[in-house]
Formats: structure tokens, C-alpha cells, sequence
């Protein structure tokens, strides 16, 4: 399948590529088509029937090997979508050919690997993004600006809950380095600050290769705490992010898109002896009006702007390591069953 699968359109711009067309990067492959001002010049997938169709879908054309692609098609920017374990040679290959690129989280398999892309990228002066694309959620787009607006007070606690069924699309990691890693970016992004320890708990309980649940704990050097509950043994899918500070609690729905905010009321004890108490009670529930896309293809624009302007992409590569660090740090955590501290870059 090295050869053109179908002819592509007349050129329009920017030209994008996408390696790995599974089930995150056939709609990199879609929203590339789809945007103004890009050309999707070809999409590359191990799978022959699998990167033909999707080729075929998009009006492009199809290849086995991603550097047949990159010879032939010369894309100037391409989003890299193929399994964990293979970010690290590709994205450098990438790198290394001044191609600026988009790596789905993980930014790469180990700490060493991303930290020698980070580097590489710098000296190379390339855009490297890593794809948290929960930074790109409309309604955490609304959460961050009220949190800058110190709507809520002083922060106290981060809470996330990350649960679903076992995806058979992973094969080469677990929940903490799948999953997690969105949460971690999340938190970090949110809190502004360090983390300065963490301690976890992880099972095995479908795979035994790797692990299917996490419980774990964040203290961030401005004493926010993070909670993170993450695991594929759930019927349903839940994805949900709570921020609770001094004035009440906001509630983030990843699935839906809303943003609620559970003000905090006060009230004095009903008895005499208990006059002396105040405490939290329930006040008024807001909901927020929240303008719903769809986030990849918010990020993907924001990945293109960032390359024809020559700005910062929002998620950068220094931002998914500091992800995949705290990833493997709660890792070790677990496997170690003791706390973590967390040395500070």
C-alpha cells in the first residue's frame, strides 16, 4: 500500500499528515479534510486495509510507511497517533526533518524518551505539541477563566473521576499513563503550581500486563490536594472534574460539555449548644452557558495557528512530559506502596 490510494485535492495551504489512523487518529485525518486553509496530504497506519479506508474517506492518500509518506508528500505538520511505544522514533524522525508535530498523549513511553524530543524540538526550533485535549473542552476553557477570576477563592481540592469500560484499542499501556495523564495535565494547568508529592494505589485486574484502576493522591506546593480515580473495570463511562474552594464547588462534565458552580451557603446550628458551629451548607446551583465543540478540532486549529503564527501551542512539549513525570511517579507509588516525592525542574 505504498502507492497513492486515491488522488489528492489541489493544494490549499499548510499540508498535514497523520501517522497512526486508529481510532484517535482517523478523526485528526477527518478534522485535518475538513479544516480551511490545510491539506491533508497523506495518512500512514501499519494496517494496509485500515489506512486505505480512511484515506479513501478523506480524499488522500494511504501509506505503510510513514517515511515513504514524509519523502513523498512533505507535509509541514503531522499529528502522530500510532501506539505509545513508537512516539519516540517517529516523533524524532519527524523532528529531525524540521516537521512540526502533534504527538497524542503520552508525549512517549519513558521520561528519558520525551525528555531527548523536548530538547530535540528546542534546538531544532519545531513546534512540538502533545494532544491533553481536555485543555481544549469549551467547558474547561469557562472553568479556567472563572478560576483566574478568583470566582471560587482560594483552591482546597481537585477531584477527578476517569472511569470506563476496557478499551481493547490499548495494548502497550495502562490507565495511569492512558488516562491519568489527562488528569495530571489538568491539574497541573488548573493549580498553577508544583507537585510536591503523591502516593497511589493500582490494581490488575482484567490485564495483568499492565494496570486497570488507580487511586491516587496529589499535594501541590500550594497546598491544593488532587484526587484522582481512574480505572476500565466501569459499566458506564464517566468523565468528571471537581474543584472545590472557599466559595463552593465547580463541577466540570467532560462528556456533556456543562459547567456547574455549587455555591456555598452558610447557616447557624438550630440549638443553642450548637450556636457556636457554622458551617457549609447548600446555596445556590449555577449552570453555566457553555459554547459546545468539538475539542480536538479546537486543538487542531489552535496547533495550526500556533505554526503559521509562530506562537506557543497551548500543550506544549515541556507540559507533556511534566504529565508523563508525575504519571511514572505515581506509578512507582503504587508499585512501591510508599509516597513519592516529586523532584522540582
Amino acid at each position: 500500500m505504498n502507492g497513492t490510494v486515491q488522488s489528492a485535492a489541489a493544494p490549499k495551504g499548510l499540508r498535514a499528515a497523520v501517522i497512526g489512523v486508529g481510532a484517535m487518529g482517523r478523526h485528526h485525518a477527518r478534522l485535518y479534510a475538513e479544516m480551511e486553509g490545510v491539506e491533508l496530504v497523506g495518512v500512514a497506519d501499519t494496517d494496509p486495509e485500515l489506512g486505505a479506508q480512511v484515506a479513501r474517506r478523506y480524499n488522500t492518500r494511504g501509506f505503510t510507511d510513514y517515511r515513504v509518506m514524509l519523502d513523498t508528500e512533505k507535509p509541514d505538520i503531522v499529528s502522530l497517533a500510532a501506539p505509545t511505544q513508537s512516539h519516540a522514533l517517529i516523533a524524532s524522525d519527524l523532528i529531525e526533518r524540521g516537521i512540526h508535530v502533534l504527538v497524542e498523549k503520552p508525549i512517549a513511553l519513558t521520561v528519558q524518551e520525551g525528555q531527548t524530543l523536548v530538547e530535540q524540538a528546542r534546538a531544532r526550533r519545531v513546534t512540538l505539541g502533545v494532544g491533553h485535549v481536555e485543555r481544549f473542552n469549551p467547558a474547561m476553557t469557562a472553568l479556567k477563566e472563572r478560576l483566574d477570576r478568583g470566582e471560587l477563592g482560594q483552591v482546597f481540592q481537585i477531584s477527578v473521576r476517569r472511569v470506563s469500560g476496557f478499551p481493547p484499542r490499548i495494548r502497550d499501556v495502562g490507565v495511569v499513563l492512558d488516562l491519568a495523564t489527562h488528569d495530571l495535565d489538568v491539574m497541573c494547568y488548573l493549580s498553577g503550581a508544583k507537585v510536591v508529592r503523591v502516593s497511589a494505589e493500582i490494581a490488575c485486574h482484567l490485564d495483568q500486563r499492565h494496570e486497570d484502576m488507580l487511586c491516587g493522591l496529589l499535594r501541590f506546593e500550594n497546598d491544593v490536594i488532587g484526587l484522582l480515580h481512574v480505572n476500565w473495570l466501569s459499566p458506564t463511562k464517566i468523565r468528571e472534574l471537581m474543584v472545590n474552594g472557599e466559595r463552593g464547588m465547580f463541577v466540570v462534565n467532560y462528556l456533556t460539555q456543562d459547567l456547574c458552580f455549587y455555591e456555598n451557603g452558610f447557616q447557624d446550628g438550630n440549638w443553642e449548644s450548637l450556636q457556636v458551629f457554622r458551617g457549609m451548607a447548600e446555596g445556590r446551583v449555577i449552570s453555566y452557558p457553555v459554547g459546545r465543540r468539538e475539542p480536538l478540532q479546537v486543538e487542531l486549529e489552535a496547533f495550526v495557528r500556533a505554526v503559521l503564527c509562530d506562537e506557543p501551542f497551548m500543550v506544549s512539549g515541556e507540559d507533556g512530559l511534566r504529565a508523563l513525570a508525575l504519571a511514572q511517579r505515581l506509578l512507582d507509588a503504587g508499585r512501591q506502596n510508599r509516597d513519592m516525592i516529586v523532584e522540582q525542574g
